[in-house]
């Protein structure tokens, strides 16, 4: 099903609830969609389900889960699933489609701190249970992959504040599909992320072009699909994170404060 399809059969198509992802800390709704005949899975996240948070007052969740998608769309990486804001089981919501995948199989794993193995970005030393009662040291590490690298870059944009291992997708060829962007496109650095593997490393051109296109689209379409989900200073924002990446030339480093480089639980 390609993009435009998609967006049509999650905007309307009838959604029927099948269950509950009862891990998720919002009410997050596993349902099927269907319209004229055409039947898919689909995750339905209800406003009315949403915990508030102070430090995201503004707007809601999953508006900036559709926000965040819009970008993704503009950057042509495809790296969130088709994502719509509709009325629909209790009330206004975001709808987007399932992607079937173990989360982060393949993508994240941890390995020997002193035998790393080849094709793999080290993260940070952690310490895992031996089986034993007791604790062995781990490196936690994502994979080297041109897919990975455009999330890592795409989550400086977004200003991703929850880039967990379980938020990274596996799909077709290689391609890695990232999801839960609900606290994504603050004002304030909150980037926290696990793909920390490229800091300080030099973007690639594909990367830079990328960022330049984001730069002029802002001025339009996507400028006005932004504004109807972030306040006005939440979508400068991004044009200020976009010219940082541009001028510095480089994927950002964590920063040096109280507020954790990486989310928790990191899986």
């Amino acid at each position: 099903m390609d993009t435009s399809a998609a967006e049509e059969l999650l905007s309307r198509g009838e959604i029927t609830v099948e269950g509950r992802l009862t891990d998720a800390s919002n009410a997050t709704l596993y349902c099927r969609v269907e319209l004229d005949g055409v039947s898919r899975a689909c995750v339905w996240k209800p406003v009315a389900g949403e915990r508030p948070l102070w430090d995201f007052p503004d707007g809601t969740l999953a508006g900036r889960e559709v926000a965040t998608y819009a970008l993704s769309e503009a950057t042509g990486w495809g790296i969130v699933p088709p994502t719509v804001l509709r009325e629909g089981p209790y009330g206004t919501g975001m709808c987007q489609l399932w992607i079937d995948g173990e989360p982060a199989e393949g993508l994240v794993d941890l390995q020997d701190p002193a035998a790393p193995e080849p094709g793999w970005k080290p993260v940070a030393q952690v310490a895992v249970e031996d089986g034993k009662g007791g604790h062995r040291p781990a490196l936690l590490v994502h994979l080297d992959s041109e897919p990975m690298r455009r999330i890592a870059v795409f989550d400086a944009v977004v200003n991703n504040a929850d880039r967990k291992g379980g938020h990274l997708l596996p799909g077709a060829d290689g391609h890695v599909y990232g999801i839960d962007h609900g606290i994504c496109l603050h004002t304030d650095d909150k980037l926290r992320t696990l793909l920390w593997g490229w800091a300080g490393e030099e973007l690639p051109e594909e990367a830079v072009e990328t960022l330049r296109r984001l730069r002029t689209d802002l001025g339009g379409a996507l400028g006005a699909a932004l504004t109807a989900h972030l306040t006005a200073d939440e979508v400068d924002a991004v044009g200020a994170r976009i010219e940082a990446l541009l001028r510095d030339g480089k994927h950002p480093l964590p920063s040096q404060g109280r507020r954790p480089a990486v989310p928790w639980p990191l899986i």
